[in-house]
């Protein structure tokens, strides 16, 4: 269940309050009955460690992959390149 942060308008006490979504807003404090303010908060819930992005699917060190190492463009069949379409493609042949 999320918790809730108010703040009492009246005697300025923070407190916090376990509901469930559905459940409606609280109006008054617990302690004067005065009204209360719903709080905006930092979430508990945080994103922390290494995680696939630190794990080597970024190229975040700054360096350059060599030559060899990089992916060789994807060029298009010569069929395609004279506008022949898919009939000269041995992908097509296969199909």
């Amino acid at each position: 269940m999320p918790v809730y942060e108010y703040e009492c308008k009246e005697c300025l006490k923070v407190f916090e309050v376990q509901q469930k979504m559905a459940d409606k807003p609280l109006s008054n404090c617990p302690e004067c009955s005065a009204p209360v303010k719903k709080l905006v908060s930092m979430s508990s819930f945080q994103l922390r460690g290494g995680g696939w992005y630190a794990d080597g699917y970024s190229n975040t060190s700054g360096t350059v992959q060599p030559e060899a190492a990089k992916p060789e463009a994807v060029q298009p069949a010569p069929s395609c390149q004279a506008g022949a379409g898919c009939a000269g493609c041995p992908a097509a042949a296969s199909a």
